[in-house]
């Protein structure tokens, strides 16, 4: 059964939660009547908040006099922010946040990471950006570096900078021209082109433009592979660690221990950050995350695509008591900020 609240019963939990939301102390009837100017009595916001905790939207901790929101209180919450209310950021915070990504991104991931530090520095909790690697990274160039008479080194790079190199055989009486001759061919022919798109059909065309030597040219194929496969692994920032120390939720010692070990587990962070990879906008709230460690934690996440293709999936992981409307925002206004820079990096 569905239980529809008063007007006058949404505001008061609204209230509530706000004030639970900046203070992390228990709520009291005199606490809200005190506060705003509600034009009733205490007694009747008591009644009202006795009706709310009957209803499974207070609890009362311990025998404190006050009331804190419950798990429901926040879905109703959140559910209310997604329906229309009005969101946005002060002019400050979006200058900051486009003053943040000047100074700092040079390349893709320059991005993920300042996004990482920025999204925790506004959100106040731990944040969790998973970078889709293989949506963005192109192939650049290679070539050979002599190692000694008999060896060199295969160098390939990518047009983000990244870098992977090997040592292979030089075939018998093949100079250093030649293979360089070799390295601009394959870099002409690969140029410009995702990692993703080199697939095996191309990297057979790659063999008939060697035409040479047959071990240099499984060399060659295995280094391009092993660079597309290490470009295409999601990769992870994480920011704002030590944001937790200042949450008086994990001033517990064996709470706080069994958080840093959820994000110590690099692939089960991956794991709850592609479970709700295809959700858009999803906030999921305490025994809502059906991942051990963070059931009385909340999670708000979301995807971003860029021409159709994902290139991260961005997290805020906190207390269940976090600025939902804060961190929404800043995700949403990050969500445009993104498709900005992404295509001045791309254009580059």
């Amino acid at each position: 059964m569905i239980t529809v609240l008063t007007d006058r019963q949404k505001k008061i939990l609204q209230l509530i939660i706000d004030d639970y939301i900046e203070t992390a102390e228990p709520v009291g009837s005199r606490t809200i009547a005190r506060k705003y100017n509600l034009g009733i009595s205490p007694a009747t916001i008591r009644n009202e908040m006795s009706d709310l905790e009957l209803l499974g939207y207070l609890e009362q901790p311990h025998t404190s006099a006050g009331r804190i929101p419950s798990a429901a209180a926040y879905r109703l919450y959140v559910d209310s922010l997604s329906k229309g209310d009005s969101l946005g950021l002060s002019p400050n915070d979006m200058a900051l946040i486009n003053s943040w990504y000047k100074e700092r991104v040079h390349s893709i991931d320059d991005i993920f990471q300042s996004t990482a530090k920025i999204l925790s520095r506004m959100s106040k909790n731990v944040s969790v950006v998973l970078a889709n690697k293989d949506s963005q990274s192109s192939f650049s160039y290679m070539k050979f570096l002599p190692l000694n008479a008999h060896q060199a080194i295969l160098c390939i790079v990518t047009e983000e900078g990244n870098v992977d190199h090997g040592v292979v055989e030089i075939p018998a009486g093949m100079k250093q021209e030649e293979m360089e001759r070799l390295a601009e061919r394959v870099s002409r022919f690969l140029n410009g082109k995702k990692l993703n798109d080199i697939t095996n059909d191309l990297l057979n065309e790659v063999r008939e433009a060697i035409a040479g030597d047959k071990s240099l040219y499984v060399s060659i194929i295995n280094g391009i592979k092993k660079v597309k496969a290490a470009q295409q692994e999601n990769k992870m920032f994480l920011g704002g660690t030590k944001q937790l120390l200042n949450q008086p939720e994990f001033k517990d010692t064996e709470r706080m221990r069994e958080l840093l070990g959820v994000l110590e587990e690099e692939q089960m962070l991956k794991d709850m950050l592609m479970a709700g990879k295809d959700s858009g906008l999803k906030v999921t709230i305490g025994s809502e995350n059906k991942f051990s460690g963070i059931q009385d934690c909340s999670m708000i996440q979301a995807t971003y695509r860029l021409n159709g293709q994902v290139v991260g999936t961005l997290a805020v992981l906190g207390p269940t008591r976090m600025e939902y409307r804060k961190v929404i925002s800043v995700m949403d206004y990050l969500h445009n900020y993104l498709k900005v820079v992404m295509n001045k990096i791309d254009e580059k």
